[in-house]
């Protein structure tokens, strides 16, 4: 029966790709285990002997569901929680989420949720697993989940006496060349010291899971559009805010 109801559900979905993965693969997985207690339970009653022997063992049935419950409060607290993630939605399969783990913050695509852990596969194809309890506790930021292009921004050191509508020009410039006019944003000035101002180029990521690759991109342009100009100074060398 589980086997079978796996494979239903798997033909399902890649026949209607309207269905809600998340939702139909937390059910299937939920279901297969219902089906493997109720037939441990149903295998019981057909045994004589097991008949008697829980019958003997019901009176201690609740001092060992507290004992159970104490010692497996961190994996039902999991199957509670995958339940409330399935229910409300918070995300979903393929969503990209970013989330607070123990080595900072993680960025990843929901690759699995099961009844006790959700994994999200990194942009440097770490794995990132997540106990449900955590994902459903914590601040998750849902980046497949905004409607408007992420915004981002980097700063331009160039010498202060260098021409600074020029300087944004050329950035502007570089900036549209490399993603497109429609992604490049103000370019202003946000601070002069003694010798070097600093300029503030805005832009926007269309998709979570590009923004390393476009950040990674516009400041190799940068670096390029600057360098070996001796009308900005010493090389810029432009760093994310």
């Amino acid at each position: 029966m589980s086997r079978g109801l796996s494979a239903a559900v798997h033909g399902a979905m890649s026949q209607r790709e309207h269905l809600d993965r998340t939702t139909i693969n937390f059910v299937q997985q939920l279901a297969s285990a219902l089906i493997w207690v109720l037939a441990l339970i149903l295998y019981a009653h057909l045994i004589p002997a097991l008949r008697s022997m829980g019958t003997a063992l019901l009176a201690g049935a609740s001092v060992a569901s507290v004992v159970i419950g104490l010692a497996a409060q961190s994996a039902l607290g999991n199957l509670v929680a995958g339940v409330a993630i399935t229910i409300y939605r918070p995300f979903r399969l393929g969503d990209t989420l970013q989330v607070a783990a123990s080595s900072g913050t993680e960025i990843g695509a929901v690759e699995n949720i099961s009844l006790g852990y959700t994994t999200l596969r990194a942009w440097d194809g770490r794995l990132v697993v997540l106990p449900n309890s955590v994902a459903a506790s914590q601040v998750t930021i849902n980046l497949s989940a905004n409607t408007t292009p992420f915004p981002m921004k980097v700063q331009i050191g160039i010498h202060r006496d260098a021409d600074i509508e020029a300087a944004c020009s050329r950035a502007i410039a570089v900036a549209a060349d490399a993603l497109g006019p429609q992604a490049v944003g103000a370019c202003v000035l946000t601070r002069i010291d003694g010798t070097a101002a600093q300029l503030e180029l805005h832009f926007r990521a269309d998709e979570g899971k590009g923004i390393e690759a476009t950040r990674s991109k516009l400041l190799t342009r940068l670096a390029a559009g600057f360098a070996g100009d001796p009308a900005w100074g010493p090389a810029p060398g432009p760093t994310l805010s």
